[in-house]
């Protein structure tokens, strides 16, 4: 006997808990990435947000940069995400968990061939909105972000690049 759940159903006094279904949650489409926003943090009391994201095959990752608030975390579900930290690559495939803490220089891409899925977890949640931010701007314009557009909302989420590790 199995009872489903319905989202951010209490369960005691003013506790509840959150569940997303597959093919739940907000999607944010990011050029060649969909997110899957899986928690933003509104149940969490922001200390949490995931996301989920595929990248498809031969997808370059967003400039170096370094987060001064949360931390990053990314476990590969599916595929292969290349991650450059400074100056040095890792080639990392399914099971494999990443993380970044505040003021680690980081990217990550898809290098290969075949889409690759990733879970994100950023503690606390800042970031999920700098998605939405991102997705709104590419919206609004029809086209990509000037570098200098892009630096601007990242600096709206303690976020800067990385400049010493510009490729």
């Amino acid at each position: 006997m199995t009872d489903e759940l319905k989202t951010s159903e209490p369960l005691v006094g003013s506790a509840a808990v959150s569940v997303v279904g597959p093919g739940d949650g907000e999607t944010i489409v990011l050029g060649t990435t969909r997110l899957r926003v899986l928690e933003d943090g509104s149940n969490t009391g922001h200390r949490l947000g995931l996301t989920e994201s595929v990248l498809a095959p031969h997808t370059p990752g967003p400039p170096q940069h370094r987060h001064a608030q949360h931390d990053e975390g990314f476990y590969i579900i599916s595929g292969a995400v290349r991650f450059t930290v400074g100056e040095k690559d890792y080639d990392v495939t399914a099971g494999t968990l990443v993380v970044v803490p505040p003021g680690a220089p980081h990217t990550f891409a898809n290098v290969t061939d075949q889409p690759a899925v990733m879970l994100s977890i950023f503690t606390p949640d800042l970031y999920v909105q700098y998605f939405r931010d991102l997705q709104d701007m590419l919206a609004a314009g029809g086209q990509a972000m000037s570098p200098e557009a892009h630096i601007r909302t990242m600096s709206r989420y303690a976020t800067e690049p990385a400049t010493d590790f510009a490729r």
